[in-house]
């Protein structure tokens, strides 16, 4: 036997136990309406009171309280015995809050499901996201009581708990008043997982019930075959045996000159069903979502900015595709969209990927410290890299060519607006390659190879220049721009 399809069905599932068991939830919205309770469904509330019951500081828990209404809780991951969140506070980086709880062993998971099993209500109420209530009652405490919520933050304040990881609490009552599942998982079992041992329970109950009941109804004990080693069958059993060969049913005679019935293979009886057509896809949105702040982490492999900045681009790369396969061309309908992207050299990648992953970020701590890193792993200078990165927001590869790249423009649109700068009662610049240029007032248009004009100033006299504002089709334009500037 060839074990590799065994093998794959139990990567598989093994791929879905895992997933089963975390759970990742985006922000919750900003509360509105002010002084609602968070939590409206009993489970909701006894998860606040154990909270409540925790703390040891109600102002902190006031202050987690507003941090949670006012969303300042991002994407929160659920797994057995533990939740985590990044919390953002009154620092530029967020914090990493957590809540721990203790997982049920498998013996007590048996008698909760025992109890839930034992009442067919009990489950339809689970199907329908609510809690029976007569899983807080039994001797397998599900809820959290006093004392089992276990916060950790990775804030410098040792409050229990401190007000992100309060602000994590008071939102989680949210998730489980959607969401009791949310509160098993925590415990130590996803919902697939909960709704297939639950299944076979009440698969297996159902069966006991009618082989128990079976006497009691009447029913005829079927024809068996005769006792001894070899007996012979039964009427009732050649009966079946004989239906059973012919595809029929028993009791059931064939029509005379009529085939026996083989039956139609499934595959057969379903070619002919109309399917459903697939559910429109869903809107776009018209910007590219930001991934979460990363928290600060000492010992981690990898650096949270650096992180930051390759979910950007990926995030940015997925929405212009995704906008380019919605948007094709005339006549284009059926033709593969191919990426909006071009493929680059290293250096150019880099500049496009520090331009676009924070389009409007200034000179912060961050970004210097981003060009360093890119300056010392290309062999250039800071200033180079911030110099690249200025020309790539202002025309993408095209302005980057033209920041180190001059060229000869052929005659026409070139000369053409030495005219037009002149006609507009502009200052006068002179023209070398596909430059025009003012030294003695810093300024300087450079013409490109898409027909567009990219302004760029220095200081008077220096030859120091950097691209400054968008680029123009119009050379009048671009030039009026740069001297408003």
């Amino acid at each position: 036997m060839n074990p590799r399809p065994a093998s794959g069905r139990a990567a598989a599932a093994d791929r879905l136990a895992r997933a089963d068991r975390s759970r990742t939830f985006p922000p919750l919205p900003v509360r509105t309406g002010a002084r609602g309770l968070f939590a409206e469904s009993w489970w909701g509330s006894a998860w606040l009171d154990a909270l409540e019951t925790t703390a040891l500081d109600s102002a902190r828990l006031a202050r987690g309280r507003t941090y949670a209404r006012d969303g300042h809780v991002d994407t929160i991951n659920v797994t057995p015995g533990r939740i985590v969140a990044t919390v953002r506070g009154s620092r530029p980086r967020p914090y990493s809050a957590e809540i721990r709880l203790r997982t049920l062993t498998d013996q007590e998971w048996d008698g909760l499901l025992d109890a839930i099993a034992a009442e067919p209500g009990r489950f339809t109420a689970l199907l329908a996201k609510k809690l029976p209530p007569v899983l807080a009652e039994g001797e397998v405490r599900l809820l959290p009581g006093p004392g089992d919520l276990v916060p950790r933050c990775s804030c410098p304040d040792h409050g229990r708990p401190c007000k992100h990881a309060a602000a994590l609490c008071f939102q989680v009552a949210r998730l489980l008043d959607a969401d009791p599942f949310v509160l098993l998982l925590m415990r130590g079992r996803g919902e697939r997982e909960l709704l297939d041992a639950l299944s076979r329970r009440n698969a297996a109950l159902t069966a006991r019930e009618a082989r128990d009941h079976a006497p009691a109804a009447g029913r005829p004990a079927p024809y068996r075959r005769g006792p001894g080693t070899g007996g012979e069958p039964q009427a009732a059993d050649a009966e079946q045996d004989s239906a059973a060969a012919s595809g029929g049913v028993p009791g059931e005679q064939p029509t005379p000159g009529e085939p026996p019935s083989r039956g139609v293979p499934a595959r057969s009886a379903l070619a002919g069903r109309p399917r459903p057509p697939l559910p429109p896809p869903l809107p776009l949105p018209p910007q590219p979502g930001r991934p979460p702040a990363l928290p600060d982490g000492d010992g981690l492999p990898f650096d949270p900015a650096t992180l930051e900045f390759l979910a950007a681009d990926a995030a940015a790369r997925a929405h212009a595709c995704a906008t380019a396969a919605r948007t094709p061309g005339p006549g284009t309908e059926h033709l593969a969209v191919h990426s909006p992207f071009p493929a680059l050299p290293p250096w150019e990648d880099a500049i496009r990927l520090t331009a676009t992953a924070h389009p409007t970020a200034g000179l912060t701590a961050t970004t210097r410290a981003l060009y360093r890193d890119l300056a010392a792993a290309t062999g250039r200078t800071p200033t180079d890299v911030a110099r690249a990165v200025a020309a790539w927001r202002q025309g993408g590869p095209e302005g980057l060519v033209l920041l180190n790249t001059p060229w000869n423009p052929p005659a026409g649109d070139f000369d053409r607006a030495r005219s037009a700068l002149l006609a507009a009662d502009l200052p006068s610049l002179r023209p070398r390659h596909n430059h025009l240029t003012d030294p003695d007032r810093g300024i300087q248009l450079r013409f490109g190879h898409d027909s567009r004009w990219y302004p760029y100033e220095s200081e008077p006299g220096a030859e120091d220049w950097w691209p400054a504002g968008p680029a123009d089709p119009d050379p009048v334009g671009a030039l009026t721009t740069l001297l408003a500037r």
